[in-house]
């Protein structure tokens, strides 16, 4: 069985250059998920995928339907982990410190975060409980922050397959048991 993990493709509205504050990080976010992908040739190997699964933000259904022909199962539960602002003060600062903030505030389980750390690796496992109760090949197109944690769940379930750090854009990472 193999479970192949596809990070959407590269998303046409990048990373803001300038100082920013909660506020504009917030409407930035949201300017990212309306965005449209700069679309790339992925290899899909020899493999015969028999089912692909799918985040529902449009990125990555843009990114499924480019690469699996076939019906996908497009699932809420795959999305990215939200980015929710520690610092709310009308203040700027580097996107970079805010996103070490942000980081921060998640694996701390901080009140500030929408999605706690506990909640995702859960939503994770129960989705691949679901995804791998068959022996059948599987797609699976999601956001980078999900397939860090995937990846770790399925090489507890005994997958062998590349260690994550970050993703690349509109990659194919195999996992085989």
């Amino acid at each position: 069985m193999k479970v192949g993990l596809i990070r959407h493709f590269k998303v046409e509205r990048g990373y803001p250059n300038k100082w920013v504050t909660s506020k504009d990080l917030i409407k930035w976010i949201s300017e990212y998920d309306q965005s449209e992908v700069i679309e790339n040739e992925i290899d899909l190997g020899d493999v015969k995928w028999q089912r692909c699964y799918c985040s529902d933000l449009s990125r990555a259904v843009k990114t499924a339907k480019k690469v699996y022909k076939d019906d996908i199962v497009y699932l809420k539960e795959l999305r990215e982990v939200k980015l929710s602002p520690v610092i709310r003060w009308n203040v700027r600062l580097p996107l970079l410190v805010h996103l070490i903030f942000i980081r921060g505030a998640w694996l701390l389980e901080h009140k500030s975060q929408i999605d706690r750390k506990r909640d995702v690796i859960k939503r994770i496992n129960v989705i691949l409980d679901k995804i791998l109760q068959t022996e059948e090949n599987v797609l699976i197109v999601g956001h980078g922050g999900i397939m860090l944690f995937m990846s770790r769940e399925l090489k507890k379930r005994e997958f062998k397959g590349p260690t994550l750090k970050r993703p690349a854009n509109g990659k194919l990472y195999i996992y085989e048991k």
